[in-house]
C-alpha cells in the first residue's frame, strides 16, 4: 500500500522516520514499509514493543544510538525536541529514492562558502542538461559483448555440452514406458554481471555532470540491470528515471529526481548511506562498480575509506574514474586517494564519457591494481 494512502494512525510512525531522515539517519522506504508492518504483527501493548520494532527495522548505527532515542522519546513522548538535535552534524547525509514512494524529508539550505570549488556545505539546487547527443552509440552497442560474466542459478535447456537433467529425463522415461532415445541435457545460464555507477554531481564535477548522465543512460540502455546512483551532500537513485528510453524523457525525470546539484561533497557519508541500506548494498555484490568522481572529498575521509573498503569485498571489480587522471601531472596524492588506492581495481581517466566509456569496454579484461599501476608510473615518473 503507498504511504500516502495509510491510515491517519501511522502519521506519529512517518513522523519518527521524517525526523529520522532529517537528523541523517539512512532509512529507506522499504525499512519504512517493515517498521509499519512489525507495529502491526506486534500489536503493540506498549511503547518498549514499538522501540524494539523500531531499533530491529531501522537499524540505527550503534555510534547513534543516543541520538536515536532521544528521537524517540521526542517524537512519542513529547520530550524536548532539542535532546534529539544535540548530536547531529554537518556530515550527515540523506537519502532519496523515489522508486514510487513518498517523498525524503528535506535537509536546511546552507551556502556553499570559500573559493575552492569541492565542499562539504549542502546546498539543493535544479538543473537543465545538454541535449546534445555526444556520440555513444557504438559504447551502446558494444556494450553488452564487452562485460564480463558469471553464472547464475537458472538452468538452460540445451542439445549439447551441457549437464545431463536427470528429473526431465527420468519424466521422459517413464512416459515412454522405460525408452529415452536422447538424454536431456541443461546448462547454467551466464548473465552480464550488473554494472553499479555512482555520479559524483557536486560542484566540482559540474562541468562533466551531463556527459557522465548521457554514459549512464547509454549504459542503462544496453544494460537494464544497471543501477545509477548520484552521490553529492545526498544520495540518490535516479535507475528508474534513466531507463526511459528517450534521452530528454529520461534526463529531465533525473533533474526532478535529485535536490543536491552542484551541491557540496561527501562522498564517504554517501557511499557509507548507500552501504547502510540492504536493498542498495545487495546491488554491489559481484557487480562492476564504477565511481566518476574527483576524490575531492573535504574533512576527514575515515568513512570514504572504511566505505571503499567495504565496496571492494562486495563488488566483482571497484573502479574510481576521476577527471584529475586526464592530467599528465596526475598522481593520487591527497590523503583520500592515498587512503583509498589500495581496495581500487582501476583509478583511470574520467576527464570525459568517451574516456570512461573506453575504460568500460575493458572490464572483462585481467589488468593490475590500482595500487600497482600507480606505483610503477610514480617509479617511472621518479626516473
Amino acid at each position: 500500500m503507498p504511504l500516502t494512502l495509510l491510515p491517519r494512525e501511522c502519521a506519529p510512525f512517518l513522523d519518527f522516520v521524517h525526523a529520522l531522515r532529517r537528523q541523517g539517519f539512512a532509512v529507506s522506504p522499504d525499512q519504512t514499509e517493515t517498521f509499519l508492518s512489525a507495529i502491526t504483527l506486534l500489536g503493540p501493548r506498549g511503547m518498549e514493543h514499538i522501540r524494539h520494532a523500531a531499533i530491529a527495522t531501522l537499524a540505527p548505527p550503534i555510534e547513534r544510538m543516543g541520538a536515536f532515542e532521544a528521537l524517540f522519546r521526542a517524537i512519542f513522548f513529547g520530550e524536548v525536541r532539542a535532546a534529539a538535535l544535540q548530536d547531529s552534524t554537518e556530515d550527515e547525509t540523506t537519502v532519496n529514492d523515489r522508486e514510487g514512494h513518498e517523498p525524503q524529508g528535506e535537509v536546511a539550505l546552507e551556502q556553499e562558502q570559500g573559493g575552492a570549488k569541492a565542499s562539504a556545505f549542502e546546498r539543493l539546487s535544479t538543473r537543465d542538461f545538454d541535449q546534445t547527443d555526444i556520440g555513444l552509440g557504438a559504447f551502446r552497442r558494444a556494450l553488452a559483448d564487452a562485460l564480463p560474466r558469471r553464472h547464475s542459478f537458472r538452468q538452460l535447456r540445451v542439445h549439447s555440452n551441457g549437464a545431463i537433467d536427470l528429473r526431465r529425463s527420468l519424466r521422459d522415461i517413464v512416459r515412454a514406458e522405460g525408452d529415452l532415445a536422447v538424454p536431456r541435457l541443461r546448462r547454467r545460464q551466464e548473465v552480464v554481471r550488473r554494472p553499479l555507477i555512482f555520479i559524483d554531481i557536486s560542484g566540482s564535477m559540474s562541468g562533466h555532470t551531463d556527459e557522465l548522465l548521457a554514459l549512464a543512460h547509454a549504459t542503462i540502455q544496453a544494460i537494464p540491470r544497471t543501477e545509477i546512483f548520484t552521490i553529492g551532500t545526498r544520495l540518490s537513485r535516479i535507475t528508474t528515471a534513466l531507463r526511459a528510453q528517450d534521452r530528454t524523457v529520461a534526463l529531465a525525470r533525473a533533474a526532478t529526481a535529485v535536490d543536491d546539484w552542484n551541491g557540496g561533497t561527501r562522498i564517504g557519508p554517501a557511499l557509507k548511506a548507500f552501504l547502510a541500506i540492504p536493498r542498495f548494498a545487495a546491488m554491489a555484490r559481484g557487480a562492476l562498480v564504477v565511481i566518476a568522481s574527483d576524490g575531492l572529498e573535504r574533512g576527514g575521509h575515515a568513512e570514504f575509506e572504511s566505505s571503499m573498503r567495504r565496496l571492494s569485498h562486495l563488488a566483482h571489480r571497484l573502479s574510481l574514474a576521476t577527471p584529475l587522471a586526464g592530467d599528465s601531472r596526475f598522481r593520487p596524492e591527497t590523503a583520500a586517494l592515498a587512503a583509498v588506492l589500495p581496495w581500487l581495481d582501476d583509478l583511470v581517466d574520467g576527464s570525459s564519457a568517451h574516456a570512461i566509456a573506453r575504460f568500460m569496454l575493458t572490464l572483462d579484461r585481467p589488468a593490475p591494481r590500482a595500487s600497482a599501476v600507480w606505483k610503477e608510473k610514480a617509479h617511472a615518473f621518479s626516473h
